[in-house]
């Protein structure tokens, strides 16, 4: 069921807010909330996460004919939705009301279409390491985290009226090794996601030490036994199944598309990003032969020069230091240039944990709770390891100089960590933060707001700026193709090792997005990108003189995160009267 990997914890994934009180937000949010809490009945973690605390102590339903009911839900919602917009007057709302009726219409088709083409595979170990991690976060209320407690208790089947949920996921998947023409999951995802298995059993222990609570011990020991058990199941009876290519029916993979905002069949990404690649790659070069130059470098090809970059390591000890400090550095240009509108508080910044790594292996932003926020913002999380890497691979690819200043860019300022903090200060309907929300919206910002400081950076520093660029280019041509049978998997890691000087371990983590982490999500940073771009265009040749780009930037972030078409159509209504 594809409506239980909303909970899980990614790169850019988008919550809520209920700050403003606006009139038409206030009866928005009200069909919102009903929304809500109706996809609670099914999925309570993802709703928790995003500040309803009065389903903490829920969990998600694997039981019996979960399917037809939570279809028969999302009928009964959109005809409840269908009579209010017959009757609602204000254009804003109504707007509101088609975002919530194209969010429930698309995950009634994704249900559908995953449904009759794939045996389901509940990666539980990640998902209940991303359940406990969220609720139990130090940004949280910690009046909060004794619901953990009855979680793990339903989780593991001590609570009255709850089965074990391995035992429910075993269910589920077994009853459909019967039925025609579905195929397995990846045999590629199943064997990274069970070396991954102790990793994320470790870090629930850890989230429930550093949360100081008592009497979870016996319970945790009782899931880990599960959860071993389940992991035996998966690699007897499961793997067995599995498909052997990781090519998705083609379906499943354009449905996918369409869930992170990339409308856009795979061979329009395809040629596309071919073209931006080798433009985007010629900027490149002429740089790094003027840097090699000034280096007094022999090789002056462009993979060379980014290879002997990398080498500028920061000791592990001075990476907090030194991306704060490139932090500082860039809202100092922010505010001299008069880019954006910045808060007045610092951004955040840590360190991955080894659970965190297994489950996002890059750098990732972590969104605050939005509903109910009482001062949590977003953090940037830095990912130095890929645990899943075979052998002795290192990645070095976050970790020099010269891309300290790209990532920062776009994860903390003024990428998504401002992204989340204008949702928090400014305010937003539910439905435009999180409905309409998908990661061409949020990944397209986090890369334009890269290309926005291009010009401020050092030349080491544009080269990895390109480089960031030039790498979501090949992200939106790789990743159809590795879904279409174009590319495989290993050319995929060989590719990126030798063309783009990725080291092996963070190619291995980029090829297993395009595989099974996420197929289609890696399209979506340079679609959301072009679109910023093409309106960013529209908007100069109408303006001319008058255009000013912070306050173009600045009702960007106004208007949520609404998908391409409804962002146009709002942000030239502002400006174009």
């Amino acid at each position: 069921m594809k409506l239980l990997s909303k909970f899980l914890v990614v790169a850019g994934a988008v919550l809520l807010t209920g700050l403003s009180h606006a009139d038409w937000i206030e009866r928005s949010d009200i069909y919102a909330r009903e929304v809500l809490e109706a996809q609670a009945a099914f999925s309570p973690e993802s709703v928790s996460q995003r500040g309803m605390n009065q389903f903490d102590a829920e969990i998600f339903d694997l039981n019996p004919e979960v399917y037809e009911r939570y279809l028969a839900l999302l009928s009964k919602l959109q005809s409840k939705l269908h009579k209010a917009l017959e009757t609602e007057k204000d254009p804003k709302v109504r707007q509101d009301l088609e975002i919530l009726l194209q969010s429930l219409a698309d995950d009634a088709q994704s249900e559908e279409i995953s449904r009759g083409h794939l045996i389901p595979f509940y990666n539980l170990h990640k998902q209940l390491f991303s359940s406990f991690n969220a609720l139990l976060d130090p940004r949280n209320d910690t009046a909060r985290y004794p619901n953990a407690l009855l979680r793990l208790q339903k989780y593991v089947g001590n609570h009255d009226g709850f089965t074990p949920l391995t035992e429910l996921a075993v269910a589920r998947t077994q009853e459909r090794f019967a039925v025609e023409g579905l195929v397995g999951p990846y045999r590629g995802e199943l064997e990274t996601e069970l070396e991954n298995a102790e990793q994320y059993v470790a870090g629930i222990r850890s989230v429930f030490e550093r949360a100081e609570l008592e009497g979870w011990q016996e319970n945790f020991a009782a899931l880990e036994s599960q959860l071993n058990e389940y992991k035996t199941w998966v690699e007897e009876v499961l793997l067995p199944k599995a498909r052997e290519d990781n090519q998705l029916p083609l379906a499943v993979y354009t449905d996918n598309l369409k869930g992170y905002g990339v409308r856009a069949t795979p061979e329009a990404l395809i040629s596309e990003a071919q073209y931006s690649y080798q433009f985007i790659r010629s900027e490149m070069k002429a740089l790094a032969w003027t840097i090699a130059e000034d280096r007094g470098w022999d090789d002056k090809s462009l993979v060379s020069v980014l290879r002997e970059l990398k080498k500028e390591q920061i000791p592990q000890d001075k990476i907090l230091q030194v991306y704060r400090q490139r932090l500082a550095t860039i809202e100092d240009i922010i505010r001299r240039e008069d880019l954006i509108t910045l808060p007045k508080r610092n951004a955040n910044i840590r360190l991955a944990t080894d659970a965190e790594s297994a489950a996002i292996p890059a750098p990732f932003m972590s969104p605050p709770q939005l509903i109910n926020n009482t001062g949590q913002f977003g953090e940037f999380v830095l990912v130095q390891s890929n645990p899943a890497a075979k052998g002795d691979a290192v990645m070095d690819d976050w970790s020099h100089y010269a891309i300290t200043w790209a990532l920062t860019v776009h994860e903390a300022r003024p990428g998504h960590e401002l992204q989340f903090a204008s949702l928090v200060e400014n305010g937003t309907s539910l439905a435009r933060a999180i409905f309409a929300s998908n990661s061409a919206n949020t990944e397209g910002w986090g890369l334009y707001a890269e290309s926005i400081m291009h010009e401020f950076m050092p030349p080491e520093a544009q080269l990895f700026n390109l480089y960031t660029r030039l790498m979501r280019a090949a992200r939106m041509f790789m990743d159809p193709m590795v879904n279409t049978g174009k590319m495989t998997h290993a050319q995929a890691i060989e590719f990126m090792t030798q063309q783009l000087a990725l080291s092996a371990a963070m190619a291995g983590s980029e090829a297993d997005r395009y595989a099974f982490w996420a197929p289609g999500q890696a399209t979506s940073y340079y679609f959301g990108y072009m679109n910023l771009m093409r309106l960013r265009t529209e908007l100069e040749i109408a303006l001319g003189d008058q255009f000013d780009q912070r306050k173009f930037h600045d009702a960007v972030l106004k208007q949520g995160l609404l998908p391409p078409d409804l962002l146009r159509e709002a942000v030239l209504g502002e400006f174009i009267h």
